[in-house]
C-alpha cells in the first residue's frame, strides 16, 4: 500500500534524534482499512543524519542501535506528537497582505483586493518582505512544504524561492501565466514573452536544492487561448523532469459561468484545461467545489491531484468541496489540503481540518482525525507526487516534521483528561482552534522554528554555523 522512499545514502554527518509520541501514515485510509494505515508510537525516536530519516521506531528498539548518540544529541518532546511536516497543497503567498479582506463574491473580491495586491510585487524589496512573513506564518504553523502561486512578475519568483533557499524547505511555485480579464499593471503584455520568461524562471529554480518549479495559469479566464496552448506544451515539455501544472478549477457556480462563456467550444472546465495539455500525472488542481462526474474520471484518469481549501470554501461562499467524490473508490483523485490565503483566512493546516469537518456536516457526511491527518501529510505527499519523499515519518524520507502540543492551553489540558486515544486528542487540536499548538518545526532534520527559543525562527545556514 505504501511507497518506498527515494535510495538514499548518508555522507557521514552527525547523527541527531527526536524522541516522543509519533503519529504517521503509510497508506490512503479512505481506501484502505483506517487501522492498517497509520502508525502510532507512545515512545518512538526518529533519527536523522544529512536531513534524512535513516530509521524510526519504538525507543526501547531502535536507541541501542545507535550507541553514540548523547542525550544532548536527541530532543525529546513530552505531551506532544511528533508528525510529518504538515502539507499546504494550495497557497497564495502574494495575498499574505491582503489576507482577511472583506469578501462579497469570488470575482468582485479579485478586483477589489486580490488584483492590486498583487500588482506591487514588480517591486522585489515589496516581495522580498512578504515572503519573509510568509515562510514565518507556515514555519510556526509546522507546515514544511506548500505548493504556491507567485504572480506574473519574475521578482515574486525570485524573492519566493530565495527565501525557501534559506530555509532548505521543499516548495513549489513559478511565474503565473495571466494575459487578459485583469488589469494592465498585473497583466501579461506579451504572450510568447510569458512563456518565454517562464520557462528561464524554470531552468533557474527547478531541482536546485529542494526547489520544484510549476507551470501557472491563474485559471482559464485570465489566459487567452494561444497562452493556455503554450503553457501546455511547455508542461508536456518538462513534465518527465519532474516540473507540475498548478491552477483554479470548479471552484464557484459564477466562475464556471464564465469558462462556459469564453470557451464554448469544451464540455466543461477540465475540458478546457485537457484540450490544451495541462491535464496530467503533476497536475495540482485547486478547490475543485462543483466537479461532474465526467471530470472526476479525467482526474482520475489523469492521476492528477486536488487541493480541498475549506476556508476559502467557506469565507468566499463558493461551493462546498465533496471528499466523498474526490476519495470514491472506483476512481479516486489523490487529494491534499491547501489554506489558499487570501481566499482562506488562515496559515494552519490544522484550522483547515476543522473546517473540512465542518463543510462535510453541512452536506451530511462527516470526517474523522485518521482521515484529516492523512490528508493534511500523506495525503498532500501524493497529491504532490512527493509521497516517496515527504508526508512519512520511516527511513529514507527527508527529515521534514512538526511537533505538536497536545496541551497547548490551561483549558486544552483540562478538556484532553476526558479523552481516551490519541485521535480523540487529535480531533480536539483541529476543531477548537487553539493557539500556539505547534512547539517546533525542523526542515531537513534542522529545528528551523522553536517557540520557546529566543529566536524562533532561524535559517539553515545559522543552524549549520550552530551545528543545531
Amino acid at each position: 500500500m505504501a511507497s518506498s522512499p527515494i535510495p538514499f545514502k548518508p555522507d557521514g554527518g552527525k547523527i541527531k534524534a527526536i524522541r516522543g509520541q509519533i503519529l504517521t501514515f503509510k497508506a490512503d485510509p479512505f481506501l484502505h482499512n483506517e487501522n492498517e494505515c497509520y502508525d502510532y508510537l507512545a515512545d518512538g525516536l526518529v533519527v536523522i543524519q544529512d536531513g534524512v530519516i535513516i530509521d524510526a521506531g519504538n525507543y526501547a528498539e531502535v536507541s541501542p542501535r545507535y550507541p553514540q548518540l548523547e542525550q544532548s544529541d536527541i530532543d525529546t518532546y513530552v505531551n506532544s506528537l511528533i508528525v510529518p511536516g504538515f502539507i499546504d497543497c494550495h497557497v497564495h503567498y502574494v495575498q499574505s497582505p491582503m489576507i482577511g479582506s472583506f469578501g462579497d463574491t469570488l470575482l468582485s473580491w479579485l478586483e477589489e483586493y486580490t488584483y492590486p495586491t498583487e500588482s506591487l510585487f514588480n517591486d522585489k524589496k515589496f516581495a522580498d518582505e512578504v515572503a519573509h512573513q510568509f515562510f514565518r506564518q507556515l514555519l510556526q504553523q509546522g507546515t514544511t512544504t506548500a505548493n504556491v502561486f507567485s504572480t506574473t512578475f519574475a521578482a515574486s519568483v525570485d524573492a519566493f524561492f530565495e527565501e525557501s533557499e534559506r530555509y532548505d524547505t521543499r516548495m513549489i511555485s513559478g511565474k503565473v501565466l495571466q494575459d487578459r480579464n485583469l488589469p494592465d499593471s498585473l497583466r501579461d503584455h506579451d504572450t510568447k514573452e510569458s512563456i518565454q520568461l517562464t520557462e528561464k524562471l524554470l531552468k533557474k529554480w527547478h531541482h536546485r536544492g529542494r526547489q520544484l518549479y510549476a507551470i501557472i495559469p491563474r485559471f482559464a479566464p485570465t489566459s487567452t487561448p494561444e497562452q493556455l496552448r503554450l503553457a501546455g506544451e511547455l508542461y508536456q515539455r518538462y513534465i518527465d523532469q519532474g516540473v507540475y501544472m498548478h491552477t483554479h478549477l470548479d471552484e464557484a457556480r459564477s466562475e464556471i459561468d464564465w469558462v462556459k462563456q469564453l470557451f464554448p467550444e469544451q464540455k466543461n472546465y477540465t475540458d478546457v484545461y485537457k484540450h490544451f495539455g495541462l491535464v496530467d500525472r503533476r497536475s495540482i488542481m485547486a478547490h475543485c467545489c462543483i466537479v461532474s462526474p465526467d471530470e472526476w474520471d479525467t482526474l482520475h484518469k489523469a492521476d492528477c491531484g486536488v487541493a480541498h481549501c475549506p476556508s476559502s470554501n467557506l469565507f468566499l461562499g463558493d461551493g462546498e468541496f465533496e471528499y466523498w467524490e474526490a476519495k470514491n473508490p472506483r476512481r479516486p483523485v489523490r487529494t491534499g489540503m491547501g489554506t489558499d490565503v487570501g481566499g482562506g483566512t488562515n496559515f494552519s493546516i490544522l484550522r483547515q481540518l476543522g473546517d473540512a469537518y465542518k463543510v462535510a456536516m453541512l452536506q451530511a457526511k462527516s470526517l474523522d482525525a485518521i482521515k484529516s491527518f492523512y490528508l493534511a501529510t500523506r495525503g498532500g505527499a501524493e497529491a504532490l507526487h512527493l509521497e516517496n519523499r515527504i508526508g512519512s515519518i520511516a527511513p529514507g524520507y527527508e527529515a521534514d516534521i512538526a511537533v505538536l502540543d497536545l496541551q497547548p492551553s490551561e483549558f486544552s489540558a483540562w478538556r484532553m483528561k476526558f479523552t481516551k486515544t490519541i485521535f480523540e486528542k487529535l480531533f480536539i487540536l483541529m476543531t477548537l482552534g487553539l493557539d500556539n499548538i505547534n512547539k517546533a518545526t525542523y526542515v531537513a532534520g534542522r529545528k528551523v522554528y522553536d517557540r520557546s527559543r529566543d529566536k524562533k525562527w532561524m535559517y539553515a545556514s545559522e543552524l549549520d554555523d550552530k551545528k543545531g
